[in-house]
């Protein structure tokens, strides 16, 4: 895939969309991608970005912009520091230093004002399955991240282990050698309050958020930490 930054002259500028309305976004510099109508794709600032508009004209519309390593005196890490505006003036959240609590990983995510807005926990790993996730929110019960093969009840557990063995054999076919993670594939996690979902999520970039309530910010930081 071929990347450059010249626009074509017909199509106009992408507009940024407001972060309180994202229900599904990524992570990166993809601005345009490639179209049957579009054949060069086109990059811009690294931000979280929005998938809008149709098959031809799709665009990732950006709606909080990852901070530049040059900008000097962030409360955080610039990979985990983000802007509302594209000229990086007004902080929208930051994602302070991880802090290990009885064996667990804390992320501890601030807003623009510092306040703490609530805190991703990494949860170290249980056999078969690896690490898991939880998120808490102030005034929202806890949410679990886990691997969507060992999410929801017996029975779905069951049925997933059934359909599991058979994308794996799949994979065994058609991956390369040195291929990791099930041939190389972003790890596909399901984030459940109880039995409602509230977020899902493959790798740490792609993120479709499922309810009203969770804090968009909270599933922006999880993305800039990374389901590592």
């Amino acid at each position: 895939m071929a990347f450059g930054r010249t626009r074509k002259a017909d199509e106009p500028p992408v507009e940024p969309v407001a972060w309180t309305e994202v229900w599904e976004f990524v992570v990166g510099r993809l601005e345009r991608p490639e179209t049957p109508k579009r054949k060069k794709a086109t990059t811009g600032a690294h931000a979280v970005r929005v998938p809008r508009g149709g098959k031809l004209d799709k665009v990732l519309a950006p709606c909080a912009y990852v901070a530049s390593g040059q900008l000097q005196g962030l409360p955080a890490a610039p990979g985990l520091t983000l802007f509302e505006d594209a000229a990086q003036q007004r902080l929208l959240c930051y994602v302070a230093a991880p802090q290990e609590v009885d064996g667990e990983r804390h992320h501890v995510v601030h807003d623009g004002r510092g306040q703490v807005i609530g805190t991703i926990k990494r949860i170290p790993p249980k056999r078969p399955f690896r690490h898991t996730w939880r998120i808490e929110q102030p005034g929202y019960p806890e949410i679990m991240g886990r691997n969507e093969w060992a999410s929801g009840g017996v029975k779905d557990i069951a049925g997933r282990a059934a359909e599991r063995l058979l994308h794996e054999a799949l994979d065994g076919l058609f991956s390369s050698p040195g291929d990791s993670d099930q041939g190389g594939r972003p790890r596909s996690l399901e984030w459940r309050s109880g039995e409602e979902i509230v977020m899902t999520s493959e790798g740490s970039a792609q993120v479709r958020i499922r309810k009203e309530w969770l804090d968009r910010r909270l599933a922006f930081a999880f993305a800039l930490i990374g389901d590592v």
